[in-house]
C-alpha cells in the first residue's frame, strides 16, 4: 500500500493544473479591454473639452482699418441713391398716320441729327402734291389769259378816247371801254391771289409728303425699336394695340446726368456746384467725378424729399440711362493750412459701427478677444465712415458683430 500511495503522489506532482491557466487566460483580455475603455474615455473627454473651448469663441468677420492720408480726398457730408437720366430723350414718330414701308434703325445705332430713320407709304401724299401742282399751273395759265385780255381792253380805251374827240363814237362807248379795263385789272389781281393760294397748296402737299419720312430730331443712340415694316404708326394712340405711336426711342448720351432724392432734413448740406463722387451699381470700383447742377425748388410731400440734379464730369459709353447710382456729396475744398490741422484718422465700414447708449462704438479683434472701443466719427466716404479716434490703422475691426458680443469676449475669425 505504501508503494502504491507513493506512486500516486508522484503522478499527482507531474499532473498539469489547468484551472490556473484558464484563470490567467481569462484575466489577460479583460485587462486590455479595460485599458482601451480608459484611453477612449480620456480621448472623448479631451475632445469635448477642446470643442467646448473652441465653441466658446464667437466666430466674427473682420476688416482692416484703412488709414487716411493727410492730403486725401474730402470727406462726404451726405450720401444718397438715384438713377442716371437723360435730359434729351424722345420717342420719334411721324406727324401723320401711315404704314411703315422702310425702317432703317436697330437698337444701339448711333444716328446724326436729320438722319432718316423710317419711311411711310407716301402714295396719297404724292398724288395730293401732283394735284396741287396742276392747280398751280392752271392758275398761271388763266393769269396769262386775263393779262392778255386786260392789255386788249387798255388798247380799246385809247382807241375810243381818240375817236370820241373826232365825234366818231359816243362818250358812253368810251366809258364802257374804261369799265372793261377796270374789270380786267381786277380779274388779273384776283387770279394772282389764286396763284398764291395754289402755291400754298403745293407747299402744304410738300410738307405732308415730307411727313412720310421720319428723321432724327437730334444726334443720339437708339435704345428701343418700336415698330416694324408693315405696321401703322400714328402720333395719336388708336387703342387696341394695332397702331404704334413711334418708330423708336432716341437718347442724347451727351445729356446724361443723375437725379437723386435727398431727404429734406439734409438738403441744407447740398449746394449748387458742390463736388460729388458718383459710383454706378454696375461698376462699384469706378468713382466718377461729378458736381451738383441744381436743386429742384420743390419737395415731394409723400416722400419728404427734394430732387437734386447732378452733372457727370466724365462721359463714358458704360454710363447708360436708368442705371442705379450711389452719390456722395463732398465737402468744399479747404486751404492747405486748415486741412493739415484737421485730424484724419482711419476709414472703417459702416457695418462695423454700433450705437451703445450715447456712444458710437466698434469692436476690434485683438489677441482672440473682442475689445470694445468708443470712437469719434467724422465724415462718410461711400460705404465707409471716418473714425477720428479710438481705432488705429491696421487694426482688425469686427463687422456685423453678433448681438451678444461683449467687451473682452473670446472671438475668432470666421472661416469663409
Amino acid at each position: 500500500m505504501s508503494s502504491e500511495s507513493n506512486k500516486n503522489a508522484l503522478l499527482g506532482q507531474l499532473r498539469i493544473d489547468r484551472t490556473e491557466g484558464e484563470a490567467a487566460r481569462a484575466v489577460g483580455p479583460r485587462r486590455w479591454i479595460l485599458g482601451g475603455v480608459v484611453v477612449l474615455a480620456a480621448l472623448i473627454v479631451a475632445g469635448i473639452w477642446f470643442g467646448m473651448s473652441d465653441h466658446a469663441a464667437l466666430p466674427v468677420h473682420t476688416v482692416m482699418a484703412q488709414p487716411i492720408a493727410a492730403g486725401g480726398a474730402n470727406a462726404s457730408v451726405l450720401d444718397a441713391t438715384g438713377y442716371v437720366t437723360a435730359r434729351r430723350e424722345a420717342t420719334v414718330s411721324a406727324q401723320i398716320t401711315g404704314t411703315v414701308t422702310e425702317l432703317l434703325i436697330e437698337e444701339g445705332d448711333r444716328v446724326k441729327q436729320g438722319q432718316v430713320l423710317a419711311r411711310l407709304d407716301d402714295t396719297a401724299q404724292k398724288a395730293a402734291l401732283e394735284q396741287a401742282q396742276a392747280q398751280w399751273h392752271s392758275a398761271q395759265a388763266v393769269l396769262v389769259q386775263d393779262q392778255a385780255q386786260l392789255a386788249q381792253s387798255t388798247r380799246d380805251v385809247k382807241r375810243d378816247e381818240d375817236l370820241v374827240t373826232r365825234h366818231l363814237v359816243s362818250q358812253q362807248a368810251v366809258e364802257q371801254a374804261r369799265t372793261q379795263v377796270e374789270t380786267g385789272a381786277a380779274g388779273v389781281q384776283s387770279q394772282r391771289k389764286l396763284i398764291e393760294l395754289a402755291e400754298a397748296n403745293v407747299r402744304s402737299a410738300q410738307v405732308q409728303l415730307g411727313y412720310c419720312t421720319v428723321r432724327a430730331p437730334f444726334a443720339g443712340v437708339v435704345i428701343a425699336k418700336a415698330a416694324q415694316v408693315g405696321e401703322i404708326i400714328s402720333p395719336l394712340s388708336a387703342g387696341g394695340g394695332f397702331t404704334r405711336t413711334g418708330v423708336g426711342t432716341l437718347v442724347d448720351m451727351d445729356s446724361l446726368e443723375i437725379e437723386v432724392d435727398v431727404n429734406e432734413a439734409y438738403i441744407n448740406r447740398v449746394q449748387p456746384g458742390q463736388p460729388v463722387e458718383s459710383v454706378l451699381n454696375a461698376y462699384p470700383d469706378w468713382q466718377i467725378p461729378s458736381h451738383v447742377i441744381a436743386i429742384i425748388p420743390t419737395a415731394d410731400r409723400a416722400k419728404a424729399t427734394v430732387k437734386v440734379r447732378i452733372g457727370l464730369d466724365l462721359k463714358d459709353t458704360r454710363i447708360v440711362p436708368d442705371m442705379g447710382v450711389r452719390v456722395s456729396f463732398l465737402e468744399e475744398n479747404k486751404p492747405a493750412a486748415q486741412d493739415q490741422q484737421q485730424p484724419h484718422g482711419v476709414l472703417v465700414p459702416v457695418a462695423a459701427l454700433r450705437k451703445d447708449g450715447g456712444d458710437n462704438v466698434v469692436f476690434v479683434l485683438k489677441d482672440h478677444k473682442a475689445q470694445r472701443r468708443v470712437v469719434t466719427l467724422g465724415g462718410t466716404s461711400g460705404d465707409s465712415r471716418q473714425v477720428l479716434s479710438g481705432v488705429s490703422p491696421g487694426e482688425a475691426v469686427i463687422i456685423d458683430a453678433p448681438a451678444g458680443l461683449k467687451d473682452d469676449a473670446a472671438a475668432k475669425e470666421a472661416k469663409s
